[in-house]
């Protein structure tokens, strides 16, 4: 059997092993103590800002987490600490960090993607993120820094996550260092199929980490080929990955304070919680 189908034969066990983790976890082991670190990274277009997450002692498996378009905050400060918790040495960067330093909003409860005012506010954010080469320029300086502290493992592989903006962005990391990135897992990320010639599903063939890409119902129902694309994509290129569509949940389930839209709440705590428990056990078969 060669490595590559030890490893697939494995990974397609996670699904069945992430469902028992709510079942177990009475037997789970207590939660690290954690330091958070206001840090700055030096990039080709200047310093990020960025929080550094790790628990107080020995070093790690590196993880870096892309954020939503609302950008750092209080919410993803707080999966940086819980996954820290969990034995990981996280990262997450103000992906915004060319326009403003995080937070680049203030309170998004009243935020409405409908209302064109709100909506205007996005493109000075995600323009200099969008423009060619940046995000994989920030992605070898983010996982060089990582790379740089002593509390992460440089015998483990690295992960990478994003939600919703995020999702395309992870794929987009583990294209620009295949070498290093062991895991990706995309939670309602927009964009992962156009009909463009910069894709992120063509960046597939480029990787080789275990991927997990966990999609929004409505997402879903907005654009039913493109969880084929992705698993026809990855099968192509031998690609371990899990494709999955979460039925009922909205684009952005994940991040407890998306607000609500059109009196629709999107945060959905219990598919929220069975997401990262795939999370988890991802990075437990794919960073050890």
């Amino acid at each position: 059997m060669s490595s590559h189908d030890k490893s697939r034969r494995e990974f397609v066990g996670w699904s069945a092993a992430a469902g028992l983790v709510a079942a177990t976890r009475s037997g789970a082991a207590a939660p690290l103590a954690v330091v958070e670190q206001e840090v700055a990274i030096r990039t080709a277009d200047g310093n990020c800002d960025a929080v550094f997450c790790h628990p107080r002692q020995g070093a790690h498996a590196g993880v870096l987490i892309w954020t939503d378009i609302f950008g750092l905050r209080p919410a993803f400060r707080e999966f940086g600490k819980r996954l820290a918790a969990s034995g990981y040495s996280v990262l997450v960067p103000n992906p915004f960090y060319r326009t403003a330093k995080a937070p680049v909003f203030g309170d998004i409860s009243s935020f409405n993607f409908q209302n064109e005012a709100d909506r205007a506010k996005l493109p000075p954010l995600v323009g200099p993120l969008n423009a060619a080469g940046a995000v994989e320029s920030d992605a070898q300086a983010f996982i060089a820094f990582l790379d740089a502290q002593r509390q992460v493992s440089k015998s483990r592989k690295i992960g990478t996550q994003g939600y919703c903006m995020g999702g395309p962005l992870v794929m987009r990391t583990a294209a620009a260092k295949p070498e290093r990135v062991g895991a990706g897992a995309s939670f309602h990320g927009g964009g992962l199929v156009t009909d463009k010639p910069d894709s992120p599903h063509l960046l597939i063939p480029k990787l080789r980490a275990h991927m997990y890409f966990a999609i929004a119902a409505n997402d879903d129902a907005r654009q039913p080929e493109a969880k084929d694309t992705l698993r026809a994509a990855c099968a192509a290129a031998q690609v371990v990955a899990d494709i999955e569509v979460y039925p009922g949940a909205q684009h952005g389930w994940c991040v407890p304070d998306m607000p609500a839209q059109n009196g629709t709440a999107i945060y959905n705590q219990p598919d929220a919680e069975r997401a990262w428990d795939k999370l988890l056990e991802l990075y437990r078969v794919a960073l050890a």
